[in-house]
């Protein structure tokens, strides 16, 4: 033993004493080794807005994006996880609540989800607050320890001294942490050094959901809570005149009926009362100028306008006159209708609004566009209204409106009540309740040159604008054109040396909102189909011609190469078709493969295969459930969906005609995603805009029939009815001469 001791006899026997009176698991002799003096804990540690931990050793990350079944619960948890070093099975979720610090890294002032922008503006952020905290523990151990912190490491929710002589958990070093200031300089990990980022991992809201204990906005109970269901005006724009609540105030369990800016609210002690009440309620409607609105003679106004020059979103090199002087130019004209979100969960909002504070619990895309609307209606200062937000079941873009509507009336209704009221929207008030993927009309032409490729591409789309009136206006909309209505054709990552593109707003009137992919959904459907037209007249394989109008994309075309070997392309299943499609959206590539096949004009689909370079990956898991989950999306639109109108008012109102793929249905979807070391790019919606024109190119290679307009549909035109035919007459009985005997 090379160590030598010095202690004296008294301190020995002081010490030793102890022995006789209890046990003892652990002592120091004073001169013969140093005490580690840890700090008590006075509670938790919080290094910072997004992590918390307890002595317990729990960890609770608080993640400021919405949790609409996209993964973020689980996904934005492993970017902190990885950088702080904490077992996953001690993590623990809570919604952050709205404040500065949750802000989104790229829309400014605002906490919002959206965009698929959930790993792209938090990757640094999030894995900057995990590094941040382990760097603390780290500081405090050393301290504890006095040892230099480098000669320390954290690891699995403990900081270790590198020979492994000594270990304290975080917990143990909550209060030690808890007195040091947050460092300045956070060194990340390397993506060579990652344990969780890139690995697959068990979604985190699982098992709530599982359980039934997952709280979505609809299952929201408080005391006293009152439920109310709102008459809306059945055409755009109308306005209330008059009601008459006397039927409605005879129902039992009704208890008031409130008109609020959206319309009349009928609020009762229970939903079926509330519904029950509306039911009855008479309601006089000024239905102003859209009460002649039908889906034909608006078709027709969009037709008119795409003759008319637009505003040029992109003007390279003079399409223009390389059409004019081409020999083989082709033509086509794509349209798409206004489209619902359908979520599974319609819209609903809990207020409960005092005279000095108001509550909220909503799930909700947009958090602070929600809370401010709330203190204005109510008068209160932001910060005197606090936003719950809650699980949603599901989103895709109806969750994210800029004028909080549904906030805004369930918070009028419990301000009318001075009690807490929940505000449900039926799956009818849903469907034709507004806010759609705008309707969108595409001219496109273009010429191909002597070598068959396209030497000039002239396309004018007419819709309405999704952001004009909006807090989004400034950022998204230059010179009078709308960024959402041209993305996704105006970057045309074709080799066209020759490209214009023009944008003509059509009018408003019809609520419109972004719905999942936004203007991709559509501008995607037209070049892709285009394209394969193209590929069509210039004899070519259509993938091949693809990957020669890339040429300078590499990543495009390592993912076309990915793409056919997956799916087999040119070998078909027996039976069936093959149409191919790939487009670029939100920071991240999809390619699919769609196999069809036609059977007495009926359009099916088999498989699906899906390739996918999203840039470094989070967690493989959640990037393929997205995918499937788009491409379930995105089928139900190309095959089945609309919203029509007729003298004003939506023809659609629930499953039955505006209805969902079955399980039937469903293909046999494969994801592959291609590895890569770029940033990463997002996820929830780039997987939709392929899918549709990937399954119209099948069509057209099963059929050689060309549909340009969705949904798709191969049925002819149903025959117009026939007038009944006139009744034959009866003879008319002849009396009988012959009397009765």
């Amino acid at each position: 033993m090379s160590d030598i001791f010095n202690c004296s006899r008294r301190d020995f026997c002081k010490n030793g004493a102890l022995l006789g009176t209890s046990l003892v698991l652990g002592f120091y002799l004073p001169g013969c080794q140093k005490k580690e003096v840890i700090p008590p804990a006075t509670g938790p540690f919080k290094p910072n807005a997004f992590i918390q931990i307890a002595p317990d050793d729990s960890v609770t990350f608080f993640v400021n994006k919405s949790e609409m079944g996209q993964g973020v619960y689980t996904s934005l948890p492993m970017l902190i996880a990885e950088e702080l070093e904490v077992p996953w099975q001690k993590i623990k979720i809570e919604p952050a609540p709205v404040a500065p610090e949750y802000n989104h890294t790229q829309w400014g002032k605002l906490q919002g989800t959206g965009g698929s922008t959930s790993i792209r503006s938090t990757w640094d952020q999030l894995r900057t607050a995990g590094a941040a905290g382990r760097l603390m523990l780290i500081q405090a151990a050393a301290q504890i320890w006095d040892v230099p912190p480098d000669q320390c490491k954290a690891e699995a929710g403990k900081v270790l001294h590198p020979k492994g002589e000594k270990t304290l958990s975080y917990g143990t070093l909550v209060g030690a942490a808890a007195k040091l200031q947050p460092p300045k300089q956070v060194p990340l990990k390397p993506a060579s050094a990652f344990k969780i980022i890139g690995k697959p991992r068990p979604r985190l809201d699982t098992p709530a959901k599982v359980q039934g204990s997952a709280e979505f906005g609809i299952d929201v109970k408080l005391p006293k809570l009152l439920t109310a269901v709102i008459a809306r005006p059945p055409v755009f724009g109308a306005k209330l005149k008059d009601f008459n609540a006397e039927a409605t105030k005879a129902i039992p369990g009704v208890k008031e009926v409130v008109p609020v800016d959206s319309g009349v609210a009928v609020v009762a002690e229970h939903f079926w009362a509330a519904k029950k009440g509306r039911d009855v309620l008479k309601v006089v409607w000024d239905e102003g100028p859209l009460a002649k609105l039908d889906s034909a003679t608006q078709g027709k106004e969009y037709q008119d306008l795409a003759q008319k020059p637009g505003l040029v979103a992109t003007n390279r090199g003079d399409a223009a006159a390389t059409l004019a002087a081409a020999a083989k130019k082709i033509e086509a004209v794509y349209e798409m209708p206004y489209l619902a979100h359908a979520p599974m969960e319609p819209l609903n909002c809990v207020a409960d609004v005092r005279p000095d504070h108001c509550e909220i619990w909503v799930g909700t895309q947009m958090q602070t566009l929600d809370r401010d609307a709330a203190a204005q209606v109510t008068g209160l200062a932001p910060e005197k209204v606090k936003l719950h937000t809650t699980f949603l079941g599901g989103g895709f873009g109806r969750r994210a409106v800029p004028d909080s509507h549904f906030v805004r009336e369930a918070v009028q209704v419990s301000k009318a009540m001075q009690a807490p009221v929940k505000v449900i929207w039926t799956r009818e008030d849903d469907i034709r309740g507004g806010y759609y993927r705008p309707r969108a009309y595409h001219t496109v032409r273009a010429a191909l040159g002597t070598d068959n490729l396209p030497a000039a591409w002239q396309q004018r789309i007419v819709c309405q604008s999704i952001v004009k009136g909006t807090p989004f206006e400034a950022a998204l909309m230059k010179e009078g054109i709308d960024h959402t209505a041209v993305e996704g054709i105006a970057d045309l990552s074709y080799a066209v040396p020759n490209l214009q593109v023009e944008y003509q707003m059509a009018p408003a009137g019809v609520p419109v909102l972004w719905w999942r992919s936004v203007g991709h959904s559509f501008t995607a459907f037209v070049k892709e189909c285009f394209i394969d037209e193209l590929a069509l007249a210039a004899g070519q394989d259509p993938l091949a011609y693809r990957k020669q109008l890339l040429g300078e994309q590499p990543r495009q075309v390592a993912l076309l190469n990915l793409l056919a070997e997956k799916a087999g392309w040119g070998k078909p299943q027996k039976g069936t078709a093959q149409g191919v499609a790939i487009h670029e959206s939100f920071g991240s590539i999809v390619g699919q493969v769609a196999e069809v096949t036609v059977e007495n004009g009926k359009i099916k689909v088999p498989r699906v295969v899906c390739v996918v370079d999203c840039g470094q990956t989070v967690n493989p898991d959640t990037i393929a459930a997205q995918m499937e989950s788009a491409i379930y999306f995105g089928m139900a639109a190309a095959l089945h969906d609309a919203i029509t109108l007729k003298n004003g008012q939506v023809e659609q109102s629930n499953f039955h005609d505006y209805p969902m793929p079955r399980l039937a249905e469903m293909p046999a979807v494969e994801v592959h995603i291609m590895p890569s070391k770029e940033k990463p790019g997002g996820i929830g919606e780039p997987g939709v805009p392929p899918i549709a024109p990937a399954i119209a190119n099948a069509v057209f290679a099963a059929t050689k029939v060309r549909l340009r307009t969705m949904p798709l549909n191969l049925a002819p035109p149903a025959p117009a009815p026939k007038a009944p035919a006139a009744a034959a007459k009866k003879p008319a009985h002849k009396k009988s001469k012959k009397k009765r005997k």
